[in-house]
């Protein structure tokens, strides 16, 4: 009987140190999710005060202890905590991890509304200049007879500057010219096509300077410049439309058979890489001058 009590009281003695190094680690661990769930809670509700935990969590009072030994009722309270814990600080994590990836999606979404409307405003804020192609409002080819001059209301051509600027040359010499004043920008375009004669501007400004005499009336002139335009520079920029015009000048001189010539060399030379203004006024420019 007294190896029989001997024994119990070794079997409690083993038990109520078991019993509470359990306890101890289920506190422990507890310790340290409840402090997991405040960093998480700091980084989802940044600013929130007093904590999110819910009271199913909430610590209860355990049933006083009998005979010494940590009671069941106390452990199972501790991991019924420690599984609560767990399960809202997953679903915090996940919380913070969908926020992370919605922030990253609306910062990217930033960035390239911030792209696209920062060009718009480069596009809009940016001068436009004058560009030939664009600004060029083809009149209609001079016909045969006098034409007005605007002599008495042109500036003088002494007036003219040429700057330092080809194609700001140019612009002030279209510029010019679409306000009829033949005279001032046939001195800025022939300017501007003896100054840079290696620019791209020299063609478009030998083109516009013969178009600009044709204008006034003096389709011999005309006839000349427009003829050194295509003929120093067949690759240039208008050296095409320097023949179509060169036509319309031989035919204003009553030379339609070298008119027809001109014509030709055109299709001949530039065929379906001419712009498309002058395959549509072409058909119409040789049959006023009864070509063949």
């Amino acid at each position: 009987m007294r190896i029989h009590l001997l024994g119990i009281a070794l079997m409690a003695g083993v038990a109520m140190p078991a019993a509470a190094q359990q306890s101890d680690r289920v506190e422990r661990r507890v310790d340290r999710l409840e402090q997991e769930m405040r960093a998480v809670q700091r980084r989802v509700f940044p600013g929130a005060t007093g904590s999110i935990i819910g009271p199913e969590i909430n610590e209860q009072v355990a049933p006083p202890e009998q005979g010494g030994v940590a009671g069941g009722s106390a452990v199972a309270d501790l991991t019924s905590r420690v599984d609560a814990l767990e399960s809202q600080l997953a679903q915090l994590t996940g919380q913070v991890e969908q926020n992370g990836n919605r922030l990253r999606q609306l910062e990217t979404a930033f960035a390239s509304l911030r792209e696209s409307t920062g060009s718009r405003l480069v596009a809009l804020e940016k001068p436009v200049a004058a560009q030939p192609e664009a600004a060029v409002r083809e009149p209609e080819p001079a016909r045969t007879g006098s034409r007005s001059s605007n002599a008495a209301t042109a500036a003088k051509p002494s007036s003219v500057v040429l700057g330092d600027d080809a194609e700001a040359a140019y612009n002030v010499g279209f510029r010019l010219w679409e306000q009829k004043k033949y005279k001032d920008a046939q001195v800025l375009l022939d300017g501007v096509a003896k100054k840079w004669p290696k620019h791209r501007f020299a063609s478009w400004a030998g083109n516009l300077a013969g178009r600009a005499y044709l204008d006034d009336g003096n389709p011999t002139a005309a006839a000349k410049v427009l003829f050194a335009n295509y003929n120093d520079n067949p690759k240039g920029e208008r050296a095409a439309d320097s023949l179509y015009f060169l036509g319309q000048s031989l035919v204003a001189l009553k030379k339609p058979a070298e008119a027809c010539k001109a014509y030709e060399e055109l299709q001949d030379v530039y065929g379906a890489t001419m712009r498309d203004w002058l395959k549509e006024r072409l058909p119409a420019a040789r049959t006023a001058a009864k070509c063949k």
